[in-house]
């Protein structure tokens, strides 16, 4: 898989790892990039199957099989101790990694995803497929955006949305591959074994959510034993995009109070 550093390069500095969620490319983390980068080395890398990381997924490709992939990912660059933090499909690859007990997994912030999919979510996608279907890629991105950003930020950014646009449909991944892992974050339900997570664990969730409820975030909560749930009342579903600034600080907050008390696996 395609794998990216940025950020600090010295041996003492603490480490970020990055998990997009169903585009899976790296360079959703782009805005977090330079703020972040100055007190961490960041990791950011292409999920299989998507960007520059080339595969033809199988069919029963699930959420277990990407956290094994990346903790195979991890180990193949000696990274050690790291701090991770996962968008919707990339939560949902953390949580995996709480589960397996993945070496060196410090902490877990999670970002709109869940412990089971919404009816809402699965509608939502629903109609995606049929776009996709139906009338083809193009459509399929253009609509994208609806479900990613606030309506009012859409209207504020419509020239670089339609450049995006444009990008994303000449990059546009293999059909088989996006349904898969579309079928694989739709399935994805781990339980009651959610109560075996113990690191500390930042939930973010925003209640113009389009895509995932922001109750999901609150479920996730009741269900993990050391999570702290932080909502907000703007950003949608791709708030670390939306609102950068905001979701850095949070970021950077929860980390520094959590290495006060770590837990990390051997």
């Amino acid at each position: 898989m395609h794998i990216e550093f940025h950020g600090r390069q010295d041996a003492n500095a603490p480490t970020l790892v990055f998990s997009s969620g169903l585009g899976g490319a790296a360079h959703f983390w782009t805005p977090q990039l330079k703020e972040l980068g100055r007190d961490y080395r960041i990791i950011l890398y292409d999920q299989l199957g998507t960007g520059r990381s080339p595969a033809l997924l199988p069919e029963n490709h699930n959420i277990g099989d990407m956290a094994f992939g990346l903790q195979a990912l991890l180990a193949a660059h000696d990274v050690g101790k790291y701090h991770f933090v996962g968008h919707a499909l990339g939560g949902l690859i953390g949580l995996e990694l709480g589960l397996q007990q993945a070496p060196g997994l410090s902490t877990l912030t999670l970002m709109n995803a869940w412990a089971e999919a919404s009816p809402h979510t699965e509608r939502c996608f629903s109609v995606r497929k049929k776009l996709l279907a139906g009338v083809g890629p193009a459509a399929y991105v253009e609509a994208q955006a609806l479900f990613l950003y606030p309506p009012t930020w859409i209207a504020e950014h419509s020239e670089r949305l339609r450049a995006e646009d444009s990008q994303q449909v000449l990059d546009f991944p293999q059909v088989d591959n996006l349904l898969r892992r579309i079928t694989a974050l739709l399935s994805f339900s781990p339980g009651e074994r959610l109560h075996t997570i113990k690191l500390p664990t930042l939930l973010i969730a925003n209640r113009d959510d389009m895509l995932v409820p922001w109750t999901c975030s609150q479920l996730l909560a009741q269900a993990l034993p050391n999570a702290h749930l932080k909502v907000f009342s703007y950003g949608g579903h791709a708030s670390s995009v939306t609102c950068a600034e905001t979701i850095n600080k949070t970021l950077c907050d929860f980390i520094v109070n959590a290495a006060q008390t770590p837990i990390t696996f051997a």
